[in-house]
């Protein structure tokens, strides 16, 4: 099992940069697939970024590609989302999803562990 915790949100302006960082305790990290997912009020949660195990392979979002970077460090047992040039359509509660399969998915139901979230507020 992993247990990730989310830090590093914010409120920031529209244009500015954020880092998530999602501490996932467990011995294991290197063996999950990781995801970033965001849920704004009233609305789903959506997809924002994947990464492979070994960090190979990065999967985003049409909304989000080119702004936002994923990247994991497996001896920290941590995955980063770099967030630049942040939009108000951005605001959200940012959530940090492991994959028990070791696969990563466009879909939140695939992800068996998650975070308790962060809040990214983007203002005008």
């Amino acid at each position: 099992q992993v247990h990730p915790v989310e830090s590093g949100g914010g409120l920031v302006q529209a244009g500015d940069s954020l880092r998530l960082s999602c501490v996932a305790s467990g011995r294991t990290f290197s063996n999950y697939g990781m995801a970033w997912f965001r849920q704004a009020p009233g609305k789903e949660r959506e997809f924002v970024a994947a990464i492979t195990k070994s960090g190979g392979n990065t999967y985003y979002s049409d909304s989000v590609k080119g702004r936002f970077t994923i990247s994991r460090d497996n001896v920290e047992n941590t995955v980063y989302l770099q967030m630049n040039s942040l939009k108000p359509e951005d605001t959200a509660v940012y959530y940090c999803a492991a994959s028990a399969s070791g696969n990563v998915y466009y879909t939140h139901r695939s992800y068996t562990y998650w975070g308790q979230g962060t809040q990214v507020t983007v203002s005008a």
